[in-house]
């Protein structure tokens, strides 16, 4: 950012007030007024672009193989790092001519920034060797270099261009204001200033490439391919009803002093993995609910395989189930006897609101329909308001504020009767017309699982 030598000035004697000197106002106000007419002229120069980055060196080959005693010599060299590209230079700046004789400050232009110099590639890692043998004898037949790639060069930072040099720095012009003749005329003399345009900036080198690193090794004493571990698998319920569903685990331990066991002078890294044992299991879903396993075709359970050969098994949080888990010849079973969906506990909706004094009832529906299987307590708030029945707003005060006791309750299959005109409340708010605000709570319970529904209501009890 460039600053006029009259911008500076304003600057100063802003910051610093208790500078200025007697009748600052006439001095402030004319360097407020210059510090707005500076102009350039010319052109800067245009920035030089950055240098590419390298690319990464290829990967060494992965091998497996199967030794039978006979010496076998692998090269699993990872590629090098391509160079880094050189930014370009910036240009310079197009000076153009300097206005001569004018009535504002000048700026020259300034030089353009040099590219910076592009990263080196990293090098390609050591390729991955897998052997399988039977002796442990003839590893040491086995020679192999898996050396990392070498990381590529950096490129260079360029240069900057060159901002142009004012030809006159100071000059001096005779300002005037108002009309020739009248009273107002009159004409100082201003000075003006010029600014040199400022070198760009030197593009920076780039970084080099990181080194490849070495390949790794891997023991598998056997003769025969090693299938592929699946430790964990997540599928949709329906899927698994009544299937034996087979899981797998590849257990490796991690040692060191690969050198001692290969050919001399092969390199690779020091720690190798050396297949243990494998662990088979499995997992049935036995479905005993009444309902269709369908209904939950979107919710998916989740199977781990542990060390101890049992399945973990996780299912939605959406899913609010009733079964058992059990363990039996490698098989983890887990039988489900009732199931509902989350969403369905908190379904219930007003249906009637009748009645006046201890015949007041406020009916509930259970849309969902599985009021068979939740438990289901209800919390209530009670308010009333007294006064002029046509004002706009009442102000109610809470007459009943708790749980309402079971046997207040009546459930006939999904449809709930409240006998609210049974609670503790005086006979003066259970009478017609009184206007009733009603909070609701429904809490719903089922197999370890709660949810809370809030239902309101406001109106007049009917007569």
């Amino acid at each position: 950012m460039r600053f006029s030598y009259k911008l500076a000035v304003v600057l100063v004697i802003f910051i610093f007030p208790n500078f200025l000197p007697p009748d600052s106002e006439l001095l402030l106000c004319p360097l407020v007024a210059w510090s707005t007419e500076e102009r350039e002229f010319g052109h800067d120069g245009r920035d030089g672009a950055d240098g590419q980055t390298g690319r990464r060196g290829r990967d060494g080959e992965n091998r497996t193989i199967f030794t039978n005693g006979s010496p076998v010599n692998l090269e699993l060299f990872g590629g090098d790092g391509e160079d880094g590209g050189d930014g370009r230079d910036g240009d310079d700046a197009d000076c153009r001519r300097q206005p001569r004789d004018v009535a504002y400050d000048l700026r020259a232009p300034d030089g353009g920034n040099g590219g910076n110099g592009g990263d080196g590639g990293d090098g390609g890692n050591g390729g991955l060797l897998a052997i399988y043998y039977t002796n442990p004898q003839d590893l040491n037949k086995i020679y192999v270099r898996s050396v990392g790639g070498r990381g590529g060069r950096p490129g260079r930072g360029a240069y900057s261009g060159e901002g142009c040099q004012c030809q006159d720095r100071r000059w001096e012009r005779e300002i005037c204001k108002g009309s020739p003749g009248s009273s107002d005329y009159h004409c100082t003399t201003e000075k003006f200033y010029c600014e040199d345009g400022r070198e760009g900036r030197d593009g920076r080198d780039g970084r080099d490439g990181k080194e490849g690193q070495l390949g790794t090794l891997t023991l598998i004493q056997r003769s025969e391919v090693l299938p592929p571990d699946r430790p964990t698998a997540t599928l949709a319920m329906p899927e698994l009803k009544d299937k034996i569903y087979r899981l797998s685990l590849n257990q490796w331990q991690t040692k060191g002093g690969t050198a001692s066991l290969l050919a001399p002078g092969s390199v690779i890294a020091d720690q190798y993995r050396e297949f243990l044992n494998r662990i088979d299991g499995s997992f049935q879903l036995v479905w005993n609910s009444d309902r269709s396993i369908a209904d939950f075709y979107n919710q998916k359970i989740t199977l781990n395989l542990k060390e101890d050969k049992q399945v973990e098994v996780s299912l939605p949080e959406e899913v609010w189930w009733e079964g058992t888990t059990s363990q039996e010849n490698g098989v983890t079973q887990l039988v489900i006897s009732n199931a509902i969906l989350e969403r369905e506990a908190t379904e219930l909706t007003r249906a009637d609101f009748l009645g006046n004094g201890q015949n007041l009832t406020f009916s509930l529906v259970d849309l969902a329909g599985k009021s068979d299987l939740i438990s289901t307590q209800f919390w209530i708030k009670y308010r009333t308001a007294s006064g002029d029945r046509f004002r706009r707003f009442y102000d109610y005060r809470t007459r009943y504020e708790g749980n309402i006791p079971a046997e207040l309750v009546t459930r006939n299959n999904n449809r709930f009767t409240l006998n609210l005109g049974k609670l503790p409340i005086e006979r003066e708010f259970l009478k017609p017309g009184v206007p009733l605000d009603v909070e609701l709570v429904a809490i719903r319970s089922f197999a370890g699982h709660s949810a809370e529904q809030k239902i309101t209501w406001q109106g007049e009890i009917k007569r």
